[in-house]
């Protein structure tokens, strides 16, 4: 299993102090880059280190490009680019880094099913897609990023409840809705109740399940059939509406 971070979480803490511009510019010097390899490598204390987590490069897959120039290493492995390009696995993380900004999204292979599932079934632990705004087409729907902005709460219905019975379909809908607003604070919202926001997702408990994938993660799932935002009904039978009745939701600590 995988999450998604940046590229930029295997430079150790020392090269980021003073922020992205002293990165960039320690990324140009030869012997700093020689201190980074080494401390990615043999881990620094206090670090998490991505590359100590992982099994190897080939489980830290590049997302998502913004220059043209290295758009088609979106999809690929940095093991792969280091064959591609004739470099170590170090050499390329650092070039990357450096020609995309400072910033390369990337998806790492550094999870199991069992630590899933146990996670799931802790009373207070609840689920988010830790992703952002996609679709398909568009400028939303490009680079290779992690299927869970797609899929993770069909994947959770579909997979750990319905499959695999890890959860109840009601412990499951309580650790992504009320849950969650609990945690955040909103307190007009997350239960279905006399005088909260009408947020409501429709599904099909029987067919709902994820569809994206690593390699096509711009996919929907299936089986859910209408979606409710502020009262509004925005999707009606898979189709899209149009309406665009959702807000910025604000936590107790805004201030006017």
């Amino acid at each position: 299993m995988a999450g998604q971070n940046d590229l930029v979480a295997l430079i150790p803490p020392w090269a980021m102090e003073g922020g992205r511009p002293k990165m960039l510019e320690r990324l140009g010097d030869p012997k700093l880059r020689a201190r980074m390899e080494k401390d990615i490598y043999a881990g620094v204390k206090g670090w998490f280190d991505h590359y100590l987590a992982m099994k190897g490069w080939e489980s830290a897959v590049v997302a998502s490009i913004q220059t043209e120039k290295n758009k088609a290493l979106e999809g690929k492995s940095v093991a792969e680019i280091a064959k591609i390009s004739n470099k170590k696995p170090t050499e390329v993380v650092f070039d990357l880094l450096k020609e995309e900004g400072g910033s390369v999204p990337t998806i790492y292979f550094l999870m199991s099913e069992e630590d899933v599932r146990y996670a799931l079934r802790i009373p207070w632990v609840s689920i988010g897609s830790d992703g952002t705004a996609v679709r398909p087409d568009g400028a939303l729907g490009k680079g290779k990023p992690h299927p869970r902005w797609y899929g993770t709460f069909p994947r959770v219905l579909g997979r750990y409840v319905r499959k695999e019975k890890v959860l109840s379909l009601e412990d499951a809908i309580r650790k992504m809705t009320s849950l969650n607003a609990e945690k955040l604070g909103l307190r007009d919202r997350g239960l279905l109740r006399e005088g909260k926001k009408a947020d409501i997702t429709i599904f099909d408990a029987e067919k709902v399940i994820d569809r994206a994938t690593f390699e096509k993660p711009h996919q929907y799932p299936e089986g859910i059939e209408y979606v409710i935002v502020n009262g509004t009904v925005v999707l009606d039978k898979g189709q899209h509406l149009g309406a665009k009745p959702g807000k910025i939701l604000f936590g107790q600590g805004k201030k006017d």
